[in-house]
Formats: C-alpha cells, sequence, structure tokens
C-alpha cells in the first residue's frame, strides 16, 4: 500500500515589525482575508488536503475506531432522562429517545396531566450538520418559551418564541443573541444580549413580545470594547441582574423584573481587579467578591445603599468560596476547602455553617438544578473519578441524602476495578501541585505502564476530577488517567489562577512538565509512554510543552488549540483579542507583554527538532480559536520538524469550537482522537 504524502503548505514571505522585533510569519495568508467568511480556494484547498490526508491515513485504524466508538456508546444509555424537578406550576426534565442525536424538553403538571413536549431539538437538526441549543426559559405564567439556536457553530443565535398553549411559533425572531433569555414578572417580554460585529456582548435589550426587534429597548450599553455584558436573575427572580465585566474586574445592575425600564441599581461601581455577583433576600443584597481576598468573601448590603458592604462571612486562605445562592429560608455557599468542593448551608439568623458530608476521600459535588426560591430539598450532583454521576434531593431539615439518579452504564460498570489517588508533585519552584488519578487495580507501578494526562490550565477554570465513561476505554486496556491540577486553573483558589497568568504564565507550562516527570519517578510510566491531551488555552499548553520537552510525550491531541498566541493578542480586530488582554497581556502597548508571549507562543516557538505523533483539530467556524490557527501551527510543524512522526490535522468544515454537534457524532470524533492515542501507545485494540 503506497503510504499517503501529507500536503506541504506555501511560504509566502510576510514579515512585521512591533517594539523594534520583526517577526516572520510564512503561513499568514492562511487568515482569509474576508474572515468570518472563508472563501480563498488555497486556504479551502489546504484545509481540505489535509482532511484528505487525515482519513488516509486513519483508514487503516477504522476498525478500531469504530470499536471504541461501540464500547463507548455502549456505556450510555441510549433512551436517558434527567430527573423531573419542580418549577411552580410545573415538572420539567428533557430526555433522548434510542438513537437519538438530540434532546426533547418536555413539562408536566403538578396537579397531574399528560406530558408535554415543549422542545424538541431533533425536529429542529433535522437536516443540518450541526444544531445546538443556547438559552431555553420558560415564562413565569408557563405559556410562552423562549429559546436560541445555532446552525453553524458560530455561536450566533437566533431567538425564538413559541406559544406552549397552542404550539405555534410567535413572529418575535431575533438573529444575532449571545446571552441568556430572560423573562419579566409579567412574562411580556425578556432581556437578552446581541453580539456585535465583532461577536462582543456589550449590551442588555429588552424585548416586548408582539413588537418589532427595532423597537426594542436597550437597558445597558457597556463602552470597554474588553467588556462583555450577560443578563440573569436573583434566585428570588425579584430582580433582573446585567452583568458587565472582563477577566479582572466587574460590575453589576439590577432591574425589578416587574419594572424592566426602571433605571438600572448601580451595586458597586467597578474597581479595576475586583469581581463580585449579587443576590437578594428579604431586601438585602448578597454579594460574593474578591475585594479584601483572592479566596473571595460574603459582604451584604442594604438595598437602599447596595455599595455599603458589611462582611457576612470572611475570606479564608483555605476556603475558596465559588459562589453563593439565596433561598427563601437559607442560603447556601459553594466553594473548595484545600481543593475538595463543599457545600455549606447557612441560616439568615446566624449560627455556624452546616456542610453536607460525603465519604469520599476525592470527588465532584455542586447544586443542580434548583430553579425555585422557597424550598425543603435541594437538588445535587455528585461523582467522582470512580463514582458514576448521582442525583441527590437533600431534605434540608433532617439533612438525609436521597438518591434520585445514578449514572446508568448499560454495558456495566464494577468500580472496585479501579483505584483513585490525589497526589501532589512538587514543581520546579517548590509548589506542590495536586494530580488526580485513576487507574486499573493490577496497574504496574515500574514504569512499564502507559499513560494519558489532561490539563487546561487558564482563565481560572478547574478541571474536577469527575467521572467518565469513555475513559473506561483507556483504563480497560490497562493504562492509568491522570488529571494535573495546574496554576492557571482555580483549583486551589483565585491564587492558584493568578500564578498562571500575564507574567507568570509560564508557571502552567512548567507545571505540566514536572507533573509527568513526578508521574515518572512515582512509577506510573516513563518517558515517551505519556499521550497528552487539551483544548483551546489547553491546546496552547500541548504546544508549549511540544517545543520544551518534546521527548517526554509518546503522542499530543490538541483540540482547538491557541497556539497563534502573538498574533491573535496583536490584532485588535478579532473578536476576543481585547477582553483577553487581561489573562495574556497587550504586546501592542507593552513591550515586556511582547516579549513575554513571543517567549512562549507555540506557533512563533516551533524549533528544527524531533516532535511527538500529534493529531491536531480545529473549526472552520469557531470564533474562539480561529480555523487558521490550528492550520498555521501545523503547517509550520511539518516544515521544521525533523522527525518522521504522524501529524495530523482535521478541520471540522461545518463546526465551530466544541466541534461536531450531537452525542453520537461528537463520540465518533472522540474515537478517533484516542484511536491515535493507542495507536501510537502501542496499546493493543
Amino acid at each position: 500500500m503506497t503510504k499517503p504524502i501529507p500536503p506541504i503548505a506555501e511560504q509566502r514571505p510576510h514579515s512585521y515589525e512591533r517594539h523594534g522585533i520583526t517577526v516572520s510569519d510564512p503561513w499568514a495568508w492562511l487568515r482569509d482575508p474576508n474572515y468570518p467568511k472563508v472563501e480563498d480556494e488555497a486556504v479551502l484547498d489546504y484545509l481540505k488536503a489535509e482532511n484528505a490526508y487525515f482519513e488516509a491515513v486513519m483508514a487503516p485504524h477504522q476498525p478500531l475506531i469504530d470499536t471504541l466508538f461501540t464500547e463507548m456508546r455502549g456505556r450510555i444509555k441510549e433512551d436517558d432522562a434527567t430527573v423531573p424537578q419542580r418549577d411552580g406550576d410545573w415538572w420539567y426534565w428533557s430526555d433522548f429517545e434510542t438513537g437519538g442525536e438530540y434532546r426533547r424538553w418536555w413539562r408536566r403538571p403538578v396537579a397531574g396531566g399528560e406530558d408535554e413536549l415543549i422542545l424538541d431539538e431533533p425536529a429542529l437538526a433535522k437536516g443540518k450538520e450541526y444544531f445546538r441549543l443556547g438559552a431555553l426559559s420558560v415564562s413565569p405564567d408557563g405559556r410562552l418559551l423562549a429559546y436560541a439556536i445555532d446552525d453553524d457553530g458560530g455561536e450566533r443565535f437566533e431567538a425564538r418564541v413559541k406559544d406552549l398553549t397552542t404550539g405555534e411559533l410567535l413572529d418575535d425572531v431575533i438573529p444575532g443573541t449571545l446571552s441568556e433569555l430572560v423573562w419579566t414578572a409579567d412574562s411580556g417580554g425578556f432581556l437578552y444580549g446581541l453580539a456585535n460585529e465583532q461577536w462582543r456582548t456589550d449590551n442588555a435589550r429588552l424585548h416586548r413580545i408582539g413588537t418589532p426587534v427595532e423597537q426594542d429597548v436597550e437597558l445597558y450599553h457597556e463602552a470597554d470594547e474588553g467588556w462583555r455584558v450577560s443578563v440573569g436573575e436573583t434566585q428570588s427572580r425579584r430582580f433582573l441582574v446585567i452583568s458587565a465585566g472582563d477577566h479582572v474586574t466587574s460590575e453589576v445592575r439590577l432591574v425589578p423584573a416587574d419594572d424592566p425600564t426602571a433605571e438600572p441599581l448601580l451595586v458597586k461601581a467597578r474597581e479595576e481587579g475586583v469581581e463580585y455577583d449579587v443576590e437578594e433576600h428579604d431586601g438585602t443584597l448578597f454579594i460574593h467578591t474578591n475585594d479584601t481576598h483572592p479566596n473571595f468573601r460574603l459582604a451584604t448590603a442594604p438595598l437602599e445603599a447596595p455599595s455599603d458592604w458589611q462582611e457576612a462571612i470572611a475570606a479564608d486562605p483555605h476556603f475558596y468560596m465559588t459562589g453563593v445562592t439565596t433561598f427563601a429560608k437559607l442560603f447556601v455557599v459553594e466553594g473548595r476547602l484545600d481543593g475538595l468542593d463543599q457545600i455549606r448551608l447557612h441560616d439568615y439568623a446566624g449560627g455556624p455553617a452546616r456542610p453536607i458530608e460525603f465519604p469520599e476521600a476525592s470527588y465532584v459535588v455542586g447544586l443542580g438544578d434548583n430553579p425555585e426560591y422557597d424550598v425543603d430539598t435541594l437538588r445535587l450532583g455528585y461523582e467522582s473519578m470512580v463514582t458514576p454521576g448521582t442525583v441527590y434531593d437533600y431534605d434540608v431539615a433532617s439533612g438525609e441524602l436521597t438518591v434520585r439518579k445514578v449514572q446508568t452504564i448499560p454495558s456495566g460498570y464494577d468500580p472496585d476495578k479501579y483505584a483513585t489517588e490525589r497526589l501532589e508533585i512538587t514543581a520546579r519552584d517548590g509548589t506542590a501541585i495536586p494530580c488526580s488519578v485513576v487507574y486499573p487495580k493490577d496497574f504496574p507501578r515500574d514504569g512499564t505502564g502507559k499513560l494519558y494526562l489532561y490539563s487546561y490550565g487558564a482563565y481560572g477554570y478547574a478541571i474536577p476530577p469527575g467521572f467518565s465513561t469513555s475513559r473506561m476505554s483507556f483504563l480497560d486496556r490497562g493504562m492509568a488517567f491522570a488529571i494535573a491540577h495546574i496554576r492557571g486553573g482555580d483549583d486551589l483558589g483565585q491564587q492558584w489562577y493568578l500564578d498562571g497568568k500575564l507574567e507568570k504564565r509560564t508557571n502552567t507550562f512548567n507545571d505540566f512538565v514536572d507533573v509527568a516527570k513526578g508521574l515518572i519517578e512515582l512509577g506510573f510510566t516513563d518517558q515517551g509512554k505519556i499521550a497528552i491531551a487539551g483544548g483551546s488555552a489547553g491546546g496552547e499548553l500541548m504546544g508549549a510543552v511540544m517545543n520544551s520537552d518534546p521527548e517526554l510525550w509518546g503522542a499530543v491531541v490538541a483540540s482547538v488549540p491557541f497556539v497563534d498566541v502573538l498574533n491573535t493578542m496583536l490584532d485588535d480586530s478579532l473578536p476576543l483579542t481585547p477582553g483577553e488582554w487581561p489573562e495574556w497581556g497587550n504586546p501592542i502597548e507593552d513591550k515586556a507583554a511582547f516579549e513575554l508571549i513571543a517567549s512562549y507562543s507555540p506557533y512563533d516557538n516551533v524549533t528544527a527538532q524531533p516532535y511527538p505523533p500529534v493529531f491536531i483539530s480545529g473549526g472552520l467556524n469557531d470564533p474562539r480559536v480561529t480555523y487558521w490557527e490550528p492550520a498555521k501551527w501545523a503547517a509550520r510543524l511539518r516544515a521544521t520538524k525533523t522527525d518522521d512522526n504522524v501529524l495530523l490535522l482535521k478541520t471540522n468544515m461545518g463546526a465551530g469550537h466544541g466541534g461536531k454537534s450531537g452525542r453520537w457524532e461528537s463520540l465518533k470524533e472522540a474515537a478517533e482522537e484516542m484511536a491515535f492515542v493507542l495507536w501510537q501507545l502501542g496499546v493493543e485494540g
């Protein structure tokens, strides 16, 4: 059989100068100048050639892909349904039909009656290559359903309204939304936000049912191009919430739900570096904020003086307070104690917190769907690396936990076959980095084992040590699976996040490498036997550690990777760039930021050295990591690396940042990535 020949992207001389430094970018032409339209024939021809090469290289491994897909599908209950939850006069839930790609949304009267299908995603998605439901919200009177859909992956959603009493769609259609849809108290309208030309939501608008969209009222407009606006509501539903912010600062306004055009109440004017969010109970505001400590505290203030914050719960260096929800009879504080999830109940009258206890040493738990204000039970979601997803109802009065649902694994699951540990591995600067590992109980600890290491490490996003049915295909082939809780996420608190951004960004890359080396020292694996994976900013991580320590990795999966960091942060015409400067730095104005980003940007630091096998994916319609980032990176790697290891680039021509939509189509992509890893690590199928 003739070995497939990889396509070679043409190099076209292109360079620019910033801060007295010249940067060469010979693959800059892969960005279509008419983006977001991509019509340049040379660009499309190259992407199609890479896709054809991908198909040819993976064709011999199709039996393994099919086997993995069958395994993973067999662990998913095809006709799965959520646990019904009460909201007012109705029970609401969703389900899948056997074989269905998308959800159906249902309700039933609490007083008794027939099930009502309120939204049929399979019908809406029929004939479409891509489909995603964004917002979905039923009006307070239960009569109208507002929802928003995206059918190309570009994340510009079209909002529509359905009359649930007749089943008819109303004439109210709003294209270009990028927000939740939040109803007013009288069910006569809803708040939403439009994406502007730069794909930034800089507004909050009010639409009245039955009126032309052109007459919608703009309740708030944000002038700072780096800030985004979102809409929501307090748990009491007394106020609509208009929030504005970037990655480091926030500002909140409240609007009476029964008087949405009233002057918005500014809770507290923006202050650089201060983030806060707001709940309300009986005329008192509950403010969750980091104004005095990175781990956040809880303050209260009267509605009449919303900026007069009085401390209710002080910040704790060991407890990272992640959220506060106010219910009628109590309020709930969520957070992580030294990295372990906690749910704590508090009485408004005072007294000690009441934590909800769980027996496992490491787990993920949080409030689930709790739409009502006056509740006697709380819906919780729980899982661990060995415990499938579990839905609990917690009785507030008795403290009893009632299991409402345990994730069904039709093909079978025996937790006694696996073991899990939470390790601490010392990084090069002396910092202890947590690492969660799960493995078969007979896994060897002599360095002969194969290991899959995953991480993200940006935006303060923690990777929880949760359960995965797909992961079992690695475990059942004798591999171990690890999550590195590196700096850049907020796994151990907001300071953990701050220690992996801006001028401290390289801590993230070093932590990941040092965790891998620590796992080798502990006997879990050895150099060249580690597969690594990350997406988006986690894809940037993959590119950075491929450049710095290529010999460690046996296979790399980089999904929609943010690898052209320098060029993207220099281009303020791109949708995300101004809002990203607080995360990465502004290389346009700051020479030090330019030099730091240039020192680690994966695309700019590809060198003539051997690289591990790599599988890169992108989406043509991706507004977050534009398609040319993975394309340019793949092109430079092909032209520069000195090995003959396989390099694959797959571009979804009809999807965006999340890859293909639909639970089975996305599972097929997961099977492809897994087959690539098993092939490269030499693990038997």
